[in-house]
């Protein structure tokens, strides 16, 4: 089994080496609504019934209003963005993939788990990127017009107007949403990926007959038509991530960029900060390839006072 690759979260590790319960902690490693969609009621039918095409038809119809897919391009919904991450690059002949970084780096590593190189056959952007929030313009996308092109946008619904959903329609273009960020119910794994009708259809043979959960499709389907809430959600995050930073400045840090879900800062050393902020119950991300970026995510309403108390 290879060694698991550095992403958020890993809270038990956190557990292990400086103490206390899941309880104790707030974890602010990942980029995670931290007020998340009120799932309701949900039907026992969706627990104890298969997934039938109703349901995953009116998912799809949510999600083809929300994001305006072109109508030439296909939608499929799909159990977490990361499930399709790593199947995408073997829908295709293998060849040289060009992954700007650094990035989320699922990516990298199915590439290579399916024999790719470097090269410029296929592209991957994260739009915008994790960890820096850098957007990318529809012809940096296409620069040298890939065979394959893949567009992550896990967190552009905080942001959905500089979404490049048009490209959707381009032959050898799918795009990638997660559902588990904006809407802040990662543990649901629901995702969706759209464009090219044929790989959207190599995709779906791959994942099998029923790759959603009924109860996600219930829950997906009310959160994509919910436009109250995600208005309210948006400006909320906003604000939100505005006092991150000023509370961070004011503690030393300097901002380098980020999305309203998660924050990216320079602080003189990345593995200090996180130790100060882990003694205090508080856990954070710092990365293998810098010694000063340290990324925080948003804090629930209620604790922000001990984020306060652990800066201070």
């Amino acid at each position: 089994m290879s060694a698991p690759r550095d992403h958020g979260g890993g809270l038990d590790a956190a557990i292990a080496r400086w103490g206390g319960t899941r309880g104790d902690w707030i974890d602010l490693s990942t980029g995670i609504n931290p007020v998340p969609y009120p799932v309701g009621d949900i039907p026992v039918r969706s627990w104890t019934a298969l997934p039938d095409s109703g349901a995953q038809a009116a998912l799809v119809a949510a999600a083809r209003s929300l994001w305006n897919v072109p109508p030439e391009a296909s939608v499929l919904a799909v159990p977490g963005a990361s499930a399709a991450i790593a199947r995408l690059p073997a829908l295709v002949p293998v060849g040289g993939v060009d992954i700007p970084g650094p990035t989320y780096n699922e990516h990298g590593a199915a590439f290579r788990a399916a024999g790719w190189g470097a090269g410029n056959d296929a592209r991957v952007v994260v739009h915008p990127n994790n960890p820096d929030g850098r957007l990318w313009t529809a012809s940096e996308a296409t620069a040298g017009d890939p065979r394959l092109l893949i567009i992550d946008e896990s967190f552009c619904d905080v942001m959905p107007e500089q979404s490049l959903i048009a490209l959707a329609a381009r032959p050898g273009t799918v795009i990638l949403k997660s559902f588990g960020k904006f809407w802040g119910l990662a543990g649901l794994r629901l995702g969706f990926a759209i464009g090219d009708p044929a790989l959207i259809g190599r995709l779906a043979e791959a994942l099998g007959p029923w790759p959603v959960s009924g109860p996600a499709l219930e829950i997906g389907q009310r959160a994509l038509a919910d436009d109250i809430w995600a208005t309210e959600a948006r400006a909320r995050l906003t604000t939100d991530a505005q006092r991150l930073d000023a509370l961070m400045r004011g503690a030393g840090a300097d901002c380098l960029g980020g999305t309203p879900l998660f924050r990216l800062y320079k602080v003189p050393n990345a593995e200090a900060w996180q130790d100060r902020l882990a003694r205090a119950r508080v856990w954070s991300r710092v990365f293998p390839y810098s010694g000063t970026w340290l990324r925080l995510g948003l804090p629930a309403p209620s604790d922000w006072a001990r984020l306060e108390a652990a800066l201070a």
